[in-house]
């Protein structure tokens, strides 16, 4: 019988989401937007609360009205928030985006003295890490102090208390002052981690080690194109501890690599997409169910991709995650897993 008392703790960013109104549209003929909520660990955590999972938050939020929204959504959405301190100085973060289907999706973040990013060690030791099954950590979270070195604690202290850890790899590049040091810090992290979870890309930038591996698209700079090898960047990250790396494909689905070099692919479910942002996490919370409940890699990498398009038809992340009867009845009627 499980000790423990809570199933998953999702650690990093939390925000008020701005999302446009008007799909399709440019960025520069957005007329409104829509309030919701984001955050890759905050959209993990409500996807895991949607599918009755016990989940806690653990990230930093400001003494501001929208901390104060953050706040009141996470209560509704039954994810304990004991975990979340009010940082005074500070400000609760917010992300705008626009919605231009099948493949434009531009956000902008706010995230100068962002709340979360001020997550410490105390935090991490109120948050008693070792009461939960899985720990999941984020990149993002580690791209300043003190949350780097919070979230690597709080690895530190799952590692010595039975605790998986589960990394999702998050590359924001314009949160990060060099994209090396993204890869640094992701190899730093790896061999606390039993199973990382990212797409070929944020994988590519997590074996980043040399400038020329980086072109710079446009001029935009939080939209590079990294080069590399991906087969010989997934060898890499398996050969640093992690027992299993989750490589998201998209529509395709997802594919399993496991320590001994194995590969085994797990395919997608085809649904009209509307918006691919939130997907990522959609998944990692229906990956995390059935990983939870026992469930085979392959199975429980299905039911996440089965969150995934679900989310991708709507125009938002948290506020849109499926329940698990909702997820359970698509995947019925989808062929079943």
């Amino acid at each position: 019988m499980d000790s423990k008392k809570y199933d998953v703790i999702t650690v990093g960013r939390s925000s008020i989401d701005l999302y446009s109104q008007n799909i399709g549209s440019s960025f520069n003929d957005i007329k409104g937007f829509d309030a919701f909520v984001g955050g890759s660990p905050l959209n993990i955590a409500v996807a895991c609360a949607r599918l009755e999972l016990q989940a806690s938050l653990l990230t930093a939020v400001g003494n501001d009205k929208v901390g104060d929204f953050i706040i009141n959504f996470l209560k509704s959405e039954k994810v304990n928030t004991k975990c979340i301190p009010i940082k005074n100085g500070t400000r609760s973060s917010a992300v705008v985006l626009g919605i231009e289907p099948p493949d434009k999706f531009p956000l902008v973040f706010y995230r100068d003295n962002a709340a979360d990013s001020h997550l410490d060690i105390d935090d991490v030791l109120d948050a008693n890490i070792p009461d939960y099954r899985v720990l999941l950590i984020n990149g993002t979270a580690m791209n300043v102090e003190p949350s780097r070195s919070a979230t690597f604690f709080a690895a530190e202290i799952a590692n010595k208390n039975d605790v998986d850890v589960v990394l999702d790899l998050d590359f924001r590049a314009d949160q990060w002052h060099d994209y090396r040091a993204f890869g640094l810090t992701m190899r730093a992290i790896l061999p606390k981690v039993k199973i990382a979870i990212g797409t070929e890309e944020e994988i590519l930038a997590a074996t980043l080690s040399e400038a020329s591996q980086v072109v710079i698209k446009h001029q935009q700079i939080s939209a590079p194109e990294i080069k590399g090898d991906i087969n010989k960047s997934i060898a890499w990250l398996l050969s640093s501890g992690i027992e299993t790396l989750l490589v998201k494909r998209g529509g395709d689905g997802v594919s399993i690599y496991s320590k001994d070099g194995s590969r085994k692919d797990v395919p997608g479910f085809p649904v009209e997409v509307v918006n691919v942002l939130g997907a990522g996490d959609a998944f990692a919370g229906g990956f995390l169910y059935g990983f939870l409940k026992g469930w085979s890699l392959y199975k429980s990498c299905r039911m996440g991709n089965a969150s995934g398009a679900q989310v991708v038809t709507k125009n938002g992340c948290a506020n849109f995650m499926p329940t698990i009867e909702e997820s359970l009845k698509f995947i019925e009627a989808k062929g079943g897993f």
